[in-house]
Parts: structure tokens; C-alpha cells; sequence
């Protein structure tokens, strides 16, 4: 699941993973959002192994002659940018979002690669919770305005999972 919710009861342990911020503690609740990666890295093998088989096989064919020292820079080549492609896309999609909320705080992080991380913070009892049906962005578009700005949580996700997000968000900070 690329929602991962978790609430911490009064004194959870710091050593336990839970986050910990010097002048407020433990949250009560921390969202991480990830956006669903397709390829695992067992695929990630099999599709770069399978086309390096299958482009061997016209090498083959050419094997002992001339040609074949021709052909193979480009067999490598196209190898090479497969490969490469592949742990770029994946590494692209190695965004997070993170919020932490405490009973008088909030903090939303956006994490992408290759750039800063982007924070919000404000009060959570001024914070409003909007989801947009449709005239957003995307389809449930989910926002948390406060602190004299209205930011975006969770549009890399599933419809569903934007709902998901917007229920618990509205629970946790007192309502609509």
C-alpha cells in the first residue's frame, strides 16, 4: 500500500522508529505517501535480463565474422539505455510526502529526488481539510489550507487512497 498511517499512543519510544521533534515529542499520527511503483526489482531483472537474451540472439547469428564487431556497440548500447532508463524512471518516482501532526502542530514534508524538500507547518485546529471531486488537478483533488497557504497532499495517489487521506486527515484535525 503506498498509504502508510501510524499512531502513537502517549510515551511511544523514540527507539522504536517512532519520530521524535525536541520541543514537541511524538506525534499522534504519521502519514507517509508514496506513489505505486509498477516494476519490483525482481522485474527490474527479468526485463533487462530477457532483452539482453534477446538481443543476443542475433549476435549469434553473426558470431566469428565481422559483422559482428559492427553490430555488438549498438547491441550494448541499447542494453545500456534500457537499463539506465529503467533506474532513472525509478528513481524519479522515489518522491515521498510526510505529515506529522501533533495536538497544537502540523508539518507536511515534500520530498521529490534531486531537489530541496519543500515543508508546511501550521495549527491544526486553523487548518481546513478541502478535497475537490473534480476542477482540481487530479480526481479527489486533496488540499490542507492554513497559515495563510493552501497545499496539495497526495496527488500522486489513487482516487481512492486521496479519499482515504481526506477521511483520516478530517477525523484527526476535527472536522471540515
Amino acid at each position: 500500500m503506498t498509504v502508510d498511517i501510524t499512531r502513537y499512543d502517549e510515551g511511544a519510544p523514540h527507539s522504536a522508529g517512532a519520530p521524535f521533534h525536541e520541543s514537541r515529542g511524538i506525534p499522534r499520527l504519521r502519514m507517509v505517501l508514496r506513489p505505486h511503483k509498477s516494476l519490483t526489482p525482481e522485474g527490474f531483472v527479468w526485463v533487462v535480463g530477457l532483452t539482453a537474451s534477446l538481443m543476443a540472439l542475433p549476435v549469434l547469428a553473426v558470431f566469428g565474422t565481422p559483422v559482428l564487431w559492427g553490430l555488438l556497440p549498438f547491441v550494448l548500447a541499447a542494453i545500456w539505455a534500457l537499463w539506465w532508463g529503467l533506474k532513472r524512471s525509478w528513481s524519479d518516482r522515489d518522491l515521498h510526502e510526510e505529515l506529522l501532526l501533533w495536538d497544537d502542530h502540523v508539518t507536511l514534508t515534500h520530498i521529490a529526488p534531486r531537489r530541496a524538500p519543500q515543508t508546511w507547518e501550521a495549527n491544526p485546529y486553523w487548518v481546513r481539510v478541502r478535497i475537490r471531486p473534480e476542477g482540481g488537478k487530479v480526481t479527489d483533488y486533496v488540499t490542507l489550507k492554513g497559515a495563510g497557504r493552501e497545499v496539495e497532499i497526495g496527488a500522486f495517489l489513487a482516487p481512492s487512497e486521496r479519499r482515504q487521506i481526506y477521511d483520516v486527515l478530517s477525523r484527526e484535525m476535527g472536522g471540515v
